[in-house]
């Protein structure tokens, strides 16, 4: 791989590792945050739930829209707009405008994980699967050593550190982007001299906007009924308008002729729809175990933030020593078997949960993290590996955007999850069925895995 490769792929890294670190670090202050805004857990966990709504909607948004109007643009603006929310975010006057800044934030974030993505599949043509390998040392471990990182700083700094330390990778990032990226194919200007009428036509602004109350309806209506502890008319209703929304936005983007989602293409590759359903899947598996130790930690076990970021230490450490060996074995073997490897520690690592006591030293659950650890190293590469395969070079802008609204999909269902399986406290045996159901959910990967290989071998031998 060039020299000029490399320097992409690492000014596009530390832009895109902005997004799973604010999301992860965050994790570590709700005790922090908990008792300086005088609030109880439900109200403080939207501090999570909001970034990763904003996410799921913004990351489509930005790959549509830097399908259309270039790249690099939309990839720097990112940069500003994150670097203006870590800025101001440590001095909200209340809790509810910290929201709004981590909203902004995960907005910001969101523009240069869609199209951090999209460039490198563009500008990079060798090795890609080396490349992507790079990405997800920047991705996955930004997202498994942020606990550590949030737990260190908070513990010396407070809380306002963790929206600090994002301000030099921003800065270093927008110099290497502004330097390294290539400029914006000439012919995407056309789309910024069009009207604002046509403009919002070209970008499905109707698609969008019908996506965007859709899914926020369902996730508020889901994660309120997980916040009160039980299943009230009023959650529901709004629940049932978001399906409602989101059918509708189903038959618009049919009709359209500019889509949003171009959901006749995706029916054309079905692989690229299977694909987002096994990586939801995935993470619903892998941040189920990312939020559920720590708080069985620190709930259960008594563990201080400190210990607990260094425990948690581990499942970073396993991901960055993973990624760049996966890389290289799926650049040779290509995605599938590195997929069904990862399904299988997956499958390892919930039968640990499951087998654990209330007297196993709590050093213990470093085999579950490390098990954790190594397959996401492997899912990231493979999973985006496999979305390469799938997708035409035509929209991998949204398709990449999708991919990622998949991954924050799946971290909502984790949190709902945990929050059925515990009924708003944590307890040694609620651990023990989540481990249950995580085993269930990890064979049911290895059975699509197996699936994909054999699929993969039958359409080798046809062609």
């Amino acid at each position: 791989m060039s020299v000029r490769n490399w320097w992409l792929m690492i000014s596009v890294g530390l832009g895109i590792l902005l997004n799973p670190l604010n999301s992860s670090m965050v994790s570590v202050a709700i005790p922090r945050l908990q008792n300086v805004f005088q609030l109880n857990y439900s109200g403080v966990s939207w501090i999570i739930f909001s970034f990763y709504i904003a996410s799921s909607i913004a990351q489509p948004v930005m790959g549509k829209a830097s399908d259309l109007f270039g790249r690099k643009k939309i990839f720097l603006t990112g940069l500003v707009v994150a670097f203006l929310a870590s800025l101001f975010a440590p001095f909200a006057p209340s809790f509810a405008w910290l929201i709004v800044f981590r909203i902004v934030q995960a907005i910001g974030t969101s523009m240069m994980v869609a199209v951090g993505m999209a460039i490198v599949r563009i500008h990079v043509t060798e090795k890609q699967a080396t490349a992507l390998s790079v990405l997800s040392i920047f991705l996955s471990g930004a997202a498994a050593i942020g606990p550590f990182i949030g737990g260190v700083i908070i513990h010396w700094w407070g809380w306002p550190a963790i929206f600090f330390v994002n301000i030099p990778f921003v800065i270093l990032s927008f110099l290497l982007s502004w330097r390294n990226i290539p400029k914006d194919d000439p012919s995407l200007a056309v789309a910024q001299g069009m009207s604002l009428r046509k403009w919002l036509h070209w970008m499905d602004g109707s698609g969008i906007l019908l996506f965007t109350a859709g899914l926020v309806a369902l996730l508020v209506g889901l994660l309120s009924a997980k916040s009160s502890g039980h299943i009230a008319l009023g959650n529901v209703m709004v629940s049932l308008i978001g399906l409602a929304l989101l059918g509708v936005f189903v038959r618009h983007e049919l009709k359209a002729t500019s889509p949003f989602i171009p959901l006749r293409t995706f029916a054309k590759y079905p692989a690229m729809t299977w694909v987002n359903v096994e990586f939801m899947l995935v993470n619903v598996l892998y941040y189920s175990l990312f939020f559920g130790i720590p708080s069985y930690l620190q709930m259960v076990r008594h563990v201080s933030e400190f210990q607990t970021g260094i425990l948690m230490l581990t499942l970073g450490l396993c991901s960055l020593v993973t990624s760049p060996i996966a890389g290289r074995w799926i650049d040779k073997s290509g995605p599938g078997p590195a997929l069904l490897l990862s399904a299988i520690l997956m499958t390892l690592g919930s039968v640990w949960l499951v087998t654990l006591n209330q007297t196993s030293p709590v050093i213990s659950v470093c085999l579950a993290l490390a098990a954790f650890g190594i397959s996401n190293g492997l899912n990231n590469v493979g999973m985006q590996a496999a979305l390469f395969q799938s997708s035409p070079k035509e929209i991998i802008g949204v398709a990449s955007g999708l991919f990622n609204t998949s991954r924050y999909l799946g971290t909502i269902l984790s949190s709902l999850l945990i929050g059925i399986v515990m009924r708003g406290k944590f307890s040694f045996e609620g651990f023990q069925v989540l481990g249950i159901i995580l085993t269930i959910i990890a064979l049911s990967l290895v059975f699509m895995s197996r699936r994909r290989r054999k699929s993969g071998d039958l359409q080798e031998r046809l062609n």
